[in-house]
């Protein structure tokens, strides 16, 4: 018999296509807490967030858009365009996440691994409670002037894109996950 917690952690997948309502303000506080008990070498904490929801939804469409057209991205075709502003104003919520570079003696991969933990805790939050959601590395996650915009000035931080969080819009089927047996091996000494 699987227990409560892990069925929930066996059941989370990432749900794209999300509507209203966002978790409450109190739910949110929850979800972004969750995100506090990620391993952190070094105590760094070096995952940050930035909440963006409402109207400033279609402002941060607006500038990632125009940014990645800017930049000439051939993919940024007029549907593809229409497509990921049709997405974005139906999410309810979206949360920017970016990785807080320390350059003191904790490597730097392992300050990444720390947000994408905490990242993690999110996402399992978010299922937890009932809600969906999905990260995108997509809207400009990769143009510096989008992380910029953002308050993540690209000296200091790594942007890793965005949770997009929501209620899911249609039904979201299991999902058949490997066994884990496959990935798996026990060591019993050096590998010849």
């Amino acid at each position: 018999m699987i227990s409560a917690p892990l069925h929930a952690l066996y059941s989370r997948r990432s749900t794209k296509f999300l509507r209203g309502p966002a978790p409450s303000p109190d739910e949110l506080a929850q979800i972004l807490q969750a995100g506090m008990s990620a391993p952190d070498h070094g105590s760094l904490r070096p995952w940050r967030y930035a909440i963006i929801r409402g109207e400033n939804i279609a402002k941060l469409a607006d500038l990632a858009l125009d940014a990645v057209k800017r930049g000439g991205d051939p993919r940024m075709t007029p549907e593809k365009e229409k497509s990921v502003r049709e997405w974005m104003a139906g999410v309810p919520l979206f949360i920017a996440v970016a990785q807080k570079i320390d350059h003191g003696k904790i490597p730097e991969h392992e300050q990444m691994l720390a947000a994408g933990a905490s990242v993690m805790n999110i996402l399992n939050a978010v299922h937890m409670l009932g809600y969906g959601a999905f990260w995108s590395t997509g809207v400009g996650t990769y143009v510096e002037e989008v992380q910029q915009a953002l308050g993540f000035d690209a000296l200091d931080y790594r942007f890793l894109g965005y949770l997009a969080i929501g209620t899911p819009a249609c039904a979201v089927p299991a999902v058949q996950r490997p066994d884990f047996r496959e990935f798996v091996t026990e060591w019993t000494g050096p590998v010849a």
